[in-house]
């Protein structure tokens, strides 16, 4: 497997998922090799139980689906997510993934270390965050911190040994025309992703 698609979004109606059916079309196209992981079709729980957090420490889980999460992350060149950005940030069940699927330790998703955490996820040479928002794209960079880009990507992305991480964000999503929409979906559809 290539690509890890990780979609995070709870109505297979939504402009989301018809992202993630152009990013598959566009992949199985060029041939590559995914799997796919949907938080909520998946029932992903990403609350952390008392349970869980004991183990944090020693990499161990009691949620099986933390396990073969960590495992597909661990084989894959390339990670897709594709996200809705609600008030202003990554959604709950996503920041739930982070949470209980990037466990401490050698071999796992990264080390603590005393300058801090090193990256165990070098494996991943590409990352393309796919997102969209009410909001148009411009305000969320200028005007409302850009939280997406300076915290999800730059600092926990990259900390988790994560390469050349791309942002491309739908922005007015609400208001926006069917012409728009299908522009957009067109050109994820003609996307490279390496």
């Amino acid at each position: 497997m290539k690509a890890l698609i990780i979609y995070c979004h709870p109505y297979d109606k939504s402009f989301n998922h018809a992202v993630l059916e152009s990013v598959q079309a566009n992949l199985k196209n060029r041939g590559t090799s995914f799997r796919v992981i949907d938080l909520y079709a998946d029932h992903f729980d990403p609350v952390y139980s008392v349970e869980e957090l004991a183990l944090y420490h020693q990499g161990g889980t009691v949620d099986p689906l933390v396990k073969e999460y960590l495992g597909l992350l661990q084989e894959c060149q390339t990670v897709i997510f594709i996200t809705p950005y609600w008030w202003n940030g990554i959604p709950g069940m996503l920041k739930g993934f982070i949470d209980k699927v990037m466990k401490e330790g050698p071999g796992l998703s990264h080390t603590i270390t005393k300058t801090g955490v090193k990256g165990e996820l070098t494996n991943v040479k590409h990352c393309y965050v796919l997102t969209t928002s009410t909001s148009p794209t411009w305000y969320i960079r200028l005007f409302s911190g850009n939280a997406i880009k300076k915290v999800f990507i730059n600092k926990t992305l990259r900390q988790l040994g994560f390469c050349h991480i791309s942002w491309q964000n739908f922005g007015g999503i609400t208001n926006s025309s069917i012409e728009q929409r299908r522009k957009y979906l067109s050109k994820v559809a003609r996307q490279v992703f390496k």
